[in-house]
């Protein structure tokens, strides 16, 4: 019983020692540098990384606010998207639709619908 436990906690370690290899190639730095040397390989996008990354480092505060405007666009894009999805829903609600507020008044009479003059009766 002994050996077989061995061989357990040697198989963890090396299912551990996997897990901590993977996690690390999948983190955001790993995978930016991984993006950006695929980038660099490729003859035509090279010259234009290069010249990107050069803007940048002349011009930060003018590409953060950019970047900022931009997060502000995607964030207000996305608050507008939502509230078209409430109002269709509610429009799919028919006692949202009416506009008025429907509330019970114990001491008002029934009132009953008024009877159009062009609805025929039938006998």
């Amino acid at each position: 019983m002994n050996d077989l436990e061995k061989e357990i906690e040697e198989s963890r370690a090396r299912l551990d020692d996997t897990i901590d290899r993977i996690q690390g190639r999948l983190s955001v730095p790993n995978l930016v540098d991984e993006m950006l040397g695929n980038a660099r390989r490729v003859p035509a996008l090279n010259s234009t990384y290069d010249s990107a990354l050069d803007a940048v480092r002349r011009n930060p505060v003018p590409v953060l606010l950019i970047a900022a405007g931009v997060g502000l666009l995607v964030n207000r894009m996305a608050r507008d998207a939502q509230r078209r999805r409430t109002e269709v829903s509610a429009e799919r609600v028919a006692a949202l639709n009416t506009g008025t507020a429907r509330g019970y008044d114990p001491d008002l009479p029934t009132a009953r619908p008024a009877r159009d003059p062009l609805d025929k009766t039938e006998i």
